[in-house]
């Protein structure tokens, strides 16, 4: 079988709070009868985090009445049928981790397809699993993945985890996919109870998925305020149909984003208006995620059985280091009680490694108090790309001589962080480890499971005509957000630089978060300034969550920029004008609505607004799939419509567009180039 030996199995097993199954010289099938229950298991089953010689197992089985613990069986095999079973052990579920167990099948062979169940006393079983290790190290064969974020049951379907499948199982053996890459918001712990929000979300009915035990309502939302508010939370979303399919097909490799534990939460704050301390609340939603995700993580302080969670208090953080973590006790406690960040290598072209973007970023400038002189309230979504730079980079701006003031709209205000240290989202001690592992990669492919992107999305608003009579009030561009890395650019530019300086080749990373689908090449900076690409990245649409396209419908219609945003031809559905002001500027966009050609209006284009980007919709569902060879990354999008209601058909509805790009390997000193390869269906204003 593997390499790993019992011993160093089952050391491996207790320090991820799991139990062991290991492979018999002799196994034959029981003697009692097994009867499939899904009922009983009606959380399904999951795999997770494989290596070439194990796989973590994931179930949960409550019981039917009382409170007692139930010893579960766990059976792995080469075939659906267990009639050549390779393992067998046994573990306990009970309520100290909600019914709950991990199961670590350790001994296998590495690039095997096996399958599992798990079975009470009285031969009730789970639905079978499959599950797949992964290769050697050594393996010269092309890695394959799916990468997919933020799937809102409240507010909508999980049809491209059908279409997912269904693509997957018509594939040859040989060209399937080998796991899927979860970058987070698996569950939206923002909550909307239908009676409270009546009129729904945009255009989408809100679905009665979670009540919260305990929880807390602000406005008219809830959140989660106890480990049995989490867990509730993880209960109602993996009732999905299509979701448990896709947990019961392959291993996840899963990662967290925001709303695992707060929708603009960071390290253990969250903010609803103003910072609130929530280390209770951060402690438990950690806790939540170790039971209900089979991920190769180490608890703090934990036992076989169950997640000890930190002893905690909700208290302000009033000290902060250079790097803007939280100092108090309670804070580094809850933020630690879970190590996320982690790498995978599956053959000789691929590594993957993984950050925890959220857990200990400093406050990221959206929601401190000193940015709120320079909000652009006229104009919808963005920041100002200028001013993010200097409050981000603060003291160590212009090369250690950031400005005193600076000016917006006509004004000059003081600079606030001026003396302030620069904003980071790894934090010190992941960001050393990160670079080290990058820099000791001997993979083909680097990919780095990033959750937030990299890429600039930005509109020209300095190019508005006057006559239009809307003043952008700075001389630079508008950036859509700076929750993401377009936030944290000083971080992004000494990890960028590190790329250079070392000569990493074939670095590409992979992003959620965004609701959209963008691929194009990573810079420290875009024109006026020197444009030098270092990296690739691609981001994938929601699985279900809305994007930024629906919200821009809701741009008013008095409004002289809502062209920017919203394309509406006459007797037509509107389209997101906003994917063709990204990739080509304001006065593209401006003549589309005039025209009504794309064409036209790309001929009009600003070749210096988005020389990054090789494509970008903010509107698109679906998932993305990766194929990491020798030579080539190739990345292919695909696109559903926005999938309000479950789709009736077996493969989970049309699709919208298929897209796929690629980039080639380049050597030190070369540039990377995204470029299209393929494309299935019509593109949403996208040239």
């Amino acid at each position: 079988m593997g390499s790993i030996t019992r011993r160093e199995a089952l050391k491996l097993a207790t320090a991820l709070g799991a139990s062991l199954a290991w492979p018999s010289i002799v196994l034959r099938p029981g003697s009692r009868p097994i009867q499939e229950r899904r009922d009983l298991f009606a959380h399904g089953v999951a795999s997770g985090d494989p290596r070439p010689d194990s796989v973590l197992l994931w179930t949960r089985r409550p019981p039917e009445s009382g409170n007692a613990a139930i010893e579960l069986k766990v059976e792995v095999a080469l075939d659906p049928d267990f009639t050549r079973l390779v393992s067998r052990a046994r573990t306990t579920v009970s309520a100290a981790a909600d019914w709950t167990c991990r199961v670590l099948a350790a001994g296998l062979e590495s690039g095997h397809v096996y399958w599992y169940r798990f079975v009470d006393r009285q031969g009730f079983a789970s639905r079978v699993g499959r599950t797949i290790t992964a290769p050697r190290e050594d393996d010269e064969g092309a890695a394959r993945f799916t990468f997919v974020s933020c799937q809102n049951m409240q507010m909508g379907a999980c049809n491209a985890y059908r279409r997912m499948i269904y693509e997957d199982e018509r594939r040859p053996r040989d060209e399937q996919l080998q796991f899927v890459l979860h970058l987070g918001d698996f569950v939206y712990e923002v909550t909307w109870y239908p009676e409270d929000r009546p009129q729904g979300y945009y255009d989408r009915t809100l679905k009665d998925i979670v009540r919260y035990p305990n929880g807390e309502k602000i406005a008219d939302f809830h959140v989660p305020t106890t480990v049995d508010d989490y867990r509730a939370l993880y209960r109602g979303y993996l009732l999905d149909p299509d979701l448990q399919d896709a947990r019961a097909r392959w291993p996840f490799v899963c990662m967290w984003d925001n709303h695992e534990f707060s929708w603009k939460g960071w390290q253990s704050q969250e903010v609803f208006g103003t910072v609130k301390p929530a280390q209770t609340r951060k402690a438990a939603a950690n806790q939540a995620w170790f039971e209900f995700q089979p991920a190769r993580v180490a608890q703090n302080g934990g036992s076989l059985e169950r997640f000890d969670a930190p002893r905690v208090a909700d208290a302000p953080i009033t000290q902060f280091d250079s790097d803007g973590l939280g100092q108090e006790a309670g804070n580094l406690a809850a933020i630690n009680s879970l190590k996320i960040n982690r790498t995978f290598r599956y053959g000789r072209h691929l590594e993957l490694l993984l950050t925890d973007n959220r857990s200990f970023r400093s406050q990221p400038l959206t929601d401190r108090p000193e940015a709120a002189p320079f909000k652009l309230r006229q104009f919808p979504f963005v920041v100002s790309e200028d001013i993010t730079e200097i409050l981000d980079a603060g003291s160590s701006y212009g090369g250690g001589h950031p400005p005193a003031t600076i000016s917006f709209g006509g004004a000059d205000l003081p600079n606030p962080r001026k003396d302030g240290p620069p904003l980071s989202m790894l934090g010190a001690t992941q960001k050393a480890w990160f670079l080290e592992r990058l820099r000791a990669s001997r993979a083909t492919w680097k990919v780095w499971g990033n959750t937030v992107a990299m890429l600039d999305w930005r509109i020209d608003f300095q190019n508005l005509p006057p006559e239009l009579g809307v003043h952008w009030p700075t001389t630079g561009y508008a950036l859509l957000g700076d929750d993401d890395w377009s936030g944290y650019r000083a971080e992004r530019r000494e990890i960028l630089d590190f790329v250079r300086t070392n000569g990493i080749t074939g670095f590409a990373t992979v992003a959620g978060d965004r609701h959209s689908f963008l691929a194009g090449v990573i810079s420290t900076d875009l024109p006026p300034k020197p444009f030098t690409p270092v990296g690739a990245e691609f981001v994938t649409g929601s699985i279900s969550a809305p994007g930024l396209a629906e919200a821009a419908r809701y741009v008013t219609k008095d409004n002289p920029l809502r062209p920017i945003y919203v394309h509406e031809p006459a007797g037509a559905s509107p389209g997101p004008a906003i994917n063709c002001s990204l990739m080509n500027g304001v006065r593209a966009s401006l003549a589309l609505a005039r025209s009504n050609d794309l064409r036209a209006a790309v001929a009009e284009r600003n070749p210096d607004n988005a020389p990054q980007l090789a494509f970008a919709d903010v509107g698109g569902h679906g998932y993305a799939t990766v194929r990491a060879a020798s030579d080539r990354l190739e990345v292919e999008f695909v696109c559903i419509p926005e999938p309000l209601v479950r789709s009736p058909d077996a493969n989970g509805g049309p699709l919208a567009y298929r897209v796929a790009h690629e980039v080639r390997l380049w050597r030190a000193g070369e540039v990377p180039r995204v470029q299209r390869t393929t494309v299935e269906g019509t593109l949403p204003l996208v040239w």
